[in-house]
């Protein structure tokens, strides 16, 4: 991997009213070209020591108003390293919103501000910038010296150096490859929630063509019956996967979890129409207020007919005990390395959805397997996004969420697929057709 490529730096700023250049207290969105310069100078200097040059800007997007007021948050993160250039990608999200001037609350003093429950993405951009190869070094963490305690503490112990540790960075491997999997129907999600659910195998397969057409090469798949009920029914698997295949080449991967309650013989259903892949929940948890059952004698009977029907397994961990059993189905045969997880992220009741837990469960995991991450509701954005900086596959869909941003339906699973495609990119991943999905999840060297 080159040196450099996922350094990522991150700055926050308060725009005050000398920023505002229009009327309503609007800012000019010069000015947060100017903070994707600063991000982009301080990630030239973290890397080569040297401030450098900024050549061009590839593309702008200004996607949300800022006002006097506004917090921001600013990320830029180093996707290709040349010999002199330095591709980068950058992001704005505004944190906290300060009052709309040009439409006053009389409820609310005038000072007043809202944290927002999640970050609003307002601008990004990609963008060159260039460092001479005369002007580039290396730069050193360079810590003070202690100076010696006074006489008339001599005796007492040196104190030890406080050293503040240097901004955490999360390096992305340099075009890697992801998949995008899509989970357009799920147990849990009703058409009360959204009417873009789709229910019939019509529906789903016209869904499923439209996630392809955005970017997924992997489709998470859940039936439901007449009423919308959900079904592990073997005929309605069929029908759907049969619908699916002829509109789009997407790997299908079939759930063996159901829906809460469902017993063994239920649930393995979908394993008759012999999928490319099936799930395997590796544990029980807490599902809300209910329990999502999973004995380790299910497991293992689920395990071996995944097996017994030629699919390969994705292992579905909702917490970190789910990993250890992985571990101990490896020991017993019934699981063949290399193996590929998903981390459920933000279930009620089962792990949080927060960077530090992924990256733990990431150390959890044997060398060589595979991982992906997918997130409940609001967690979905943010921790896909943290899995993809840290190299891992993800899924999205209105199986976990049903808003593209906050209060705002998604139509479809398509539009989350799109925007997690995009980010993916950004990054500088690639993202895989499924051809290339299937040869990187083994399934051609098994079915």
């Amino acid at each position: 991997m080159q040196r450099g490529v996922g350094l990522t730096v991150t700055l926050r700023v308060r725009l005050g009213a000398h920023d505002a250049h229009y009327a309503g207290g609007l800012v000019d969105g010069a000015r947060v070209l100017q903070l994707f310069g600063d991000v982009a100078t301080e990630l030239l200097i973290r890397l080569d020591g040297d401030e450098g040059l900024f050549r061009a800007y590839e593309a702008v997007e200004f996607l949300a108003p800022l006002r006097a007021g506004d917090f921001l948050e600013v990320t830029g993160v180093v996707t290709k390293v040349g010999a002199t250039s330095r591709s980068m990608a950058f992001e704005a999200r505004k944190v906290i919103a300060g009052q709309d001037p040009g439409v006053p609350n009389p409820d609310l003093a005038p000072s007043a501000a809202d944290a927002l429950p999640e970050p609003m993405v307002v601008a990004r951009a990609l963008g060159t910038c260039v460092v001479p190869k005369e002007l580039q070094r290396r730069p050193r963490l360079v810590l003070p010296s202690l100076s010696a305690p006074p006489p008339d503490v001599a005796q007492l112990p040196e104190p030890r150096p406080i050293i503040t540790p240097p901004p955490r960075v999360i390096v992305t491997p340099a075009n890697t490859e992801l998949i995008l999997t899509a989970a357009i129907v799920g147990a849990e999600t009703t058409r009360a929630q959204t009417p873009h659910l789709p229910i019939t195998a019509r529906e789903i397969a016209d869904e499923a063509a439209r996630c392809r057409e955005a970017g997924a090469s992997v489709v998470h798949l859940h039936v439901r019956d007449e009423r919308g009920a959900p079904s592990q029914s073997r005929d309605l698997f069929a029908e759907a996967m049969s619908a699916i295949a002829k509109k789009t080449d997407l790997v299908i991967q079939t759930s063996t979890g159901g829906a809460v309650g469902m017993g063994l013989e239920e649930r393995a259903q979908p394993l008759a129409c012999r999928p490319e892949m099936a799930t395997l929940n590796c544990g029980t948890v807490n599902f809300g207020d209910d329990v999502f059952q999973n004995p380790r004698p299910l497991i293992r009977a689920l395990a071996k007919r995944i097996r017994d029907a030629g699919s390969v397994p994705e292992l579905e961990c909702y917490e970190v005990g789910h990993i250890d059993e992985a571990h101990a189905l490896v020991a017993e045969g019934l699981l063949s390395e290399p193996l590929h997880f998903q981390f459920v992220l933000g279930v009620a009741g089962g792990i949080g959805a927060r960077p530090e837990v992924l990256e733990f469960l990431l150390s959890q995991i044997p060398a060589g397997a595979s991982w992906g991450v997918a997130a409940i509701g609001r967690h979905q954005r943010p921790m896909t996004e943290h899995g993809m900086r840290l190299g891992g596959h993800v899924r999205v869909g209105l199986e976990d969420n049903v808003y593209l941003e906050k209060g705002v339906l998604a139509e479809g699973s398509a539009p989350l697929v799109a925007r997690a495609a995009e980010f993916a990119r950004s990054l500088g991943r690639v993202v895989v057709e499924p051809t290339r999905a299937r040869q990187l999840l083994g399934i051609s060297a098994t079915t």
